[in-house]
C-alpha cells in the first residue's frame, strides 16, 4: 500500500485528495496546508488522515512514501526538489517549474535518487486524448497539417501566474503528444487587461516541423466556456469537444490538390464532403486514471508518458513565449 501526502488543498488539492484515497494500492495519509479550515474540511471528509501546517512535518514524516504537490507554481521547483532528497516518489501539478533549468535540475536528482517524478498533465490520461493519438498514430487521418484549440471561460482569475501558464499548458501538452515532437519555434501575442502584470487572454503558435503548426487561443475573459481541439488532417479531421456529449466527431472533409496539371483549366482544387461520426470511449475520470497511473509507475518502476522530461518539454514552450511575447 503506497502512502500519499498531499501539499495544498486550494482548488484542485481536494480533488487529489479524493482520488489518491479511493485507489486500490494506496491511499493519503497526511495533508499539508497553511489554511486550517481547508485541514479541517479534508479531515472531516477523510477521518483517518493527518493533518498539518509546516511543510516540514512532511518532509520529517515516516507515515508517506510520496508527495503530491498542488501549490502555486512559483513554489513547485523548491517543494519537489526538497521531496526528491528526502527519497520521496513526487507527483507535481502542471506545470512543472518555471525555467526549463528548474526542470532538468529536478530530472538529473530524480535519477538519481531512483524516485518517480510524475506530471499532472491531466488530459493526457483521458479517453479522448488517447483516441486522439491512435487516431493520429494509425493514420487515419492522414498527414496532420495543423491543430488549433480554444480553452475559454470568464475566470478564475489567478494573482500568482497569467492566462498562459494557467490554461495553455493543457494544450500544450496535447499537441506534443499527438505530435510526438517540440516545436522549431514558438511566437505568442496577448492581452493585459485586468492586470498589467498578467496576460488574460493569449494566442500561442507553435511552428513544427514539415509545414505544421499549432494554435492555442487560452482567455479569462471570455463568457462561454469552450474547450474544443481540431486537427485537421489530409485524410480527415478530428474535432475534440471536452464539453460536448460527443467528446470527438471525425469529419471525412478536405481538399484534394491536382496532380502536375497540363493547363490551368486543370488546376482546380476539389473539395470532399463526406459523412462524419463519434467513436465509441470508454468512460472513465481522467484524474483518477492520472493518480491510478503515479501509482502503478512507482510500484513497477516503469517511465510515465507524464514524467519530468514531458514535462520539461511544455515548460520549454511557456518559457519560449516569454522571448516572443507582445
Amino acid at each position: 500500500m503506497i502512502r500519499f501526502g498531499v501539499i495544498g488543498l486550494g482548488y484542485w488539492g481536494p480533488n487529489l485528495v479524493r482520488c489518491f484515497n479511493e485507489l486500490e494500492n494506496g491511499r493519503v495519509t497526511l495533508v499539508c496546508d497553511r489554511d486550517i479550515s481547508r485541514l479541517n474540511a479534508i479531515t472531516t471528509r477523510f477521518p483517518g488522515i493527518k493533518p498539518t501546517e509546516s511543510v516540514e512535518d512532511v518532509w520529517s514524516s515516516d507515515a508517506i512514501d510520496a508527495v503530491v504537490i498542488a501549490t502555486p507554481t512559483s513554489t513547485h521547483y523548491e517543494l519537489a526538489k526538497r521531496a526528491i532528497e528526502c527519497g520521496l516518489h513526487v507527483f507535481v501539478e502542471k506545470p512543472l517549474a518555471q525555467t526549463v533549468e528548474q526542470c532538468e535540475d529536478l530530472i538529473a536528482l530524480a535519477t538519481a535518487n531512483g524516485t518517480q517524478l510524475f506530471v499532472g498533465h491531466v488530459f493526457l490520461h483521458s479517453a479522448p486524448v488517447i483516441k486522439l493519438k491512435e487516431l493520429v498514430d494509425s493514420g487515419e487521418l492522414g498527414d496532420v497539417c495543423y491543430v488549433s484549440s480554444s480553452r475559454l471561460n470568464l475566470g478564475p482569475i489567478r494573482k500568482d501566474v497569467d492566462v498562459l501558464w494557467d490554461l495553455a499548458p493543457h494544450d500544450i501538452s496535447i499537441m506534443l503528444h499527438l505530435l510526438g515532437q517540440a516545436p522549431q519555434r514558438v511566437s505568442c501575442s496577448g492581452l493585459a487587461h485586468l492586470n498589467r502584470r498578467l496576460c488574460d487572454v493569449c494566442n500561442l503558435t507553435l511552428h513544427f516541423a514539415d509545414n505544421r503548426v499549432g494554435l492555442i487561443h487560452v482567455s479569462w475573459l471570455d463568457p462561454l466556456k469552450r474547450r474544443v481541439m481540431t486537427i485537421v488532417g489530409s485524410k480527415q479531421m478530428a474535432v475534440y469537444d471536452d464539453l460536448g456529449q460527443e467528446k470527438i466527431k471525425i469529419y471525412d472533409k478536405g481538399v484534394e490538390t491536382p496532380k502536375e496539371p497540363t493547363n490551368f483549366g486543370e488546376f482546380q482544387f476539389s473539395y470532399r464532403y463526406g459523412g462524419s461520426y463519434s467513436p465509441w470511449l470508454k468512460e472513465f475520470e481522467p484524474l483518477k486514471a492520472e493518480c491510478s497511473a503515479f501509482a502503478d509507475c512507482i510500484e513497477t518502476g516503469a517511465t510515465p508518458t507524464t514524467d519530468g522530461r514531458n514535462g520539461a518539454e511544455v515548460v520549454a514552450v511557456l518559457q519560449a513565449e516569454k522571448n516572443t511575447l507582445y
